[in-house]
């Protein structure tokens, strides 16, 4: 499902690719679709589509209109639109989506609350990230 890979529609067709063997710590905004490959430890939001690839780790929140993990994510994960756990997926955390895609042989481990999409906006801060969340229209009440 990975490799066949695509967007719909967005603000910006730009996709950001965080690479494999790139590690980064910290927060991480996007107007565009993302890509991780690579390792994050620290929450990602994005505007538009966020990809986690099968050999991405990632310690902290995620935000974005559709996502898909392949990989291992540890954290609470907020799809505006729709959360898909690619086969190879170990997700460790709560969701929070209006539809919900599992496949065959993923891993999740947490509570799942679909269809109403009142909590996806409510960020928990982990840091005093308000002005940048302030800017994302997916996080405005």
């Amino acid at each position: 499902m990975l490799n066949n890979m695509q967007f719909g529609s967005s603000k910006s067709e730009e996709t950001t690719i965080i690479s494999r063997g790139v590690k980064i710590e910290g927060k991480i905004t996007s107007s565009g679709n993302i890509r991780v490959d690579g390792e994050i430890q620290g929450d990602i939001f994005c505007e538009s589509n966020m990809t986690i690839g099968e050999d991405a780790k990632v310690d902290g929140q995620l935000n974005a209109n559709t996502i898909t993990i392949g990989g291992k994510v540890s954290g609470i994960v907020r799809a505006k639109e729709t959360l898909i756990l690619d086969s190879k997926s170990n997700l460790k955390g709560d969701i929070y989506t209006k539809n919900l895609v599992i496949e065959e042989g993923a891993k999740f481990d947490g509570k799942c609350k679909t269809g109403d999409t009142t909590e996806i906006g409510k960020y928990q801060e982990t840091n005093k990230s308000s002005a940048i969340l302030s800017k994302l229209p997916i996080y405005k009440s």
